[in-house]
C-alpha cells in the first residue's frame, strides 16, 4: 500500500459481518473495495449493489485472476480462513483476516508456520478497538487503580431462550451458530479473552466448565473460565451464558477490574472509575460497535502504509487461541452427537 495511491482492496465474503467492514473501508483515505467474492450470488450481489462494488466473483480464485489487487480483507466463516490466507499469500497480497486464523489452534499454528513472514498478515480482532476499551487501557496505564487485585468479565444473554414463536433470537440473528461444534468460547468469548490480554497482559487458563442449554445447537452456549495472570498470579474469571433468563437478547460486556486504589466497572457502553477520584464516560453503543471495525481496518491500512507491525498480528492471535484451546481441553466438553 503506497502512500498517496488508491489502494485496491478485494473483500472475501459477503456475509453478515461485511456490513461493518465496508463502511470502515469507506473511511480509509485512498482505499477502495473494488471487488467482492462469495459463492452465494444473492448475498454477493446485495452487498455489491449496496456499496457500489464493481468486481463481482463467485470465488476467491476467480477474483485473484480477474483483478489487480493491493490487499485482501477476508471475512468468511472460520472454516475457510486457512485456505483463504494461503491463496492470498500465494498471490503475494497483504491480508486482514477475520478471527480466528483457523478452526483450532493446531490449524492456525500450521498456517502461520506455512505462510510465515511472506506477506503482512493481520487478524481482524476488533473488540479491543472499541472506544471504551481503548479509554480503559489509558486509565490503567495512568495507574489510577494502583496494584491490580482481580478482574471479572460477564457476558450474559437470553438469546438462546425460545420466545413465544418458538424462535431463539441468537439463532435468528446468526443462523450459523446452530452447527458450530465450538460455539460460545470460539465465536464470542474469544473477543473477551483477546481484549483482556490487551488490557492486562498474558494469562494462563486454570479451569473451564462448558455446557449446552438446548438441542437446537451443537456446541456450548455457557462457559465459566478461571485464569491467572502470568506476571503476578492475579485471578480473572470470565462467565458467558447465552441462555440466561432475565438478561437481554443482545448482551453487553460487564467488566470489573479491582485495584488497591480504585475499581473500574465497564457497564455496557458506560465506563466508570470508583474510588478517591471518580470518573464516568458514556459511549453510544451503536457508534462504538462500528467504531471497532473502523479502528481495526484503519490500523491495518495505516500500519501497512508505514511498514509497521500490526497490533493483532498472527503471533498475537495464536496467544488468544491458546487460551481458547485450553478452555475446550480442560472442560472435556463434547458437542452434541460426539462420542
Amino acid at each position: 500500500m503506497t502512500r498517496g495511491r488508491v489502494v485496491r482492496v478485494g473483500l472475501v465474503g459477503a456475509g453478515w459481518v461485511t456490513q461493518y467492514h465496508l463502511p470502515a473501508w469507506a473511511k480509509v483515505d485512498g482505499a477502495e473495495v473494488v471487488a467482492i467474492c462469495d459463492p452465494d450470488p444473492v448475498a454477493m450481489t446485495a452487498r455489491a449493489d449496496g456499496f457500489g462494488i464493481a468486481g463481482r466473483y463467485a470465488s476467491l480464485e476467480a477474483m485473484l485472476a480477474g483483478e489487480k489487487l493491493d490487499a485482501l480483507d477476508i471475512a468468511t466463516p472460520r472454516r475457510f480462513h486457512a485456505a483463504n490466507v494461503r491463496a492470498g499469500a500465494a498471490a503475494g497480497l497483504p491480508m486482514l483476516c477475520q478471527k480466528p486464523l483457523g478452526v483450532d489452534l493446531a490449524e492456525a499454528e500450521a498456517l502461520v508456520a506455512d505462510v510465515g513472514g511472506r506477506v503482512p498478515l493481520m487478524v481482524h480482532e476488533n473488540w479491543r478497538f472499541r472506544p471504551y476499551y481503548r479509554l480503559l487501557q489509558d486509565w490503567i496505564a495512568e495507574g489510577v487503580l494502583g496494584t491490580l487485585v482481580a478482574a471479572r468479565l460477564d457476558f450474559q444473554s437470553s438469546g438462546m431462550i425460545a420466545g413465544a414463536d418458538g424462535q431463539r433470537p441468537a439463532l435468528v440473528r446468526q443462523p450459523f451458530f446452530r452447527d458450530e461444534a465450538r460455539l460460545l468460547v470460539m465465536e464470542v468469548l474469544i473477543h473477551h479473552l483477546d481484549s483482556l490480554r490487551f488490557l492486562l497482559g498474558g494469562f494462563d487458563m486454570q479451569s473451564a466448565r462448558l455446557a449446552r442449554s438446548n438441542d437446537d445447537i451443537v456446541g456450548e452456549d455457557s462457559a465459566m473460565l478461571t485464569l491467572s495472570r502470568r506476571a503476578d498470579g492475579m485471578p480473572l474469571t470470565v462467565f458467558g451464558n447465552l441462555a440466561a433468563h432475565g438478561a437481554p437478547p443482545a448482551p453487553s460486556d460487564q467488566l470489573w477490574i479491582w485495584g488497591r486504589n480504585g475499581t473500574i466497572h465497564l457497564d455496557g457502553p458506560v465506563l466508570r472509575l470508583m474510588g478517591p477520584s471518580p470518573r464516568e464516560q458514556r459511549f453510544d453503543a451503536t457508534e462504538s460497535y462500528q467504531a471497532a471495525y473502523d479502528g481495526a481496518i484503519g490500523h491495518f491500512a495505516s500500519a501497512l502504509r508505514a511498514g509497521e507491525g500490526f497490533e493483532t498480528d498472527a503471533a498475537d492471535n495464536l496467544e488468544t487461541l491458546a487460551l481458547v484451546e485450553a478452555a475446550y481441553r480442560m472442560s472435556g466438553f463434547k458437542p452434541r452427537g460426539a462420542f
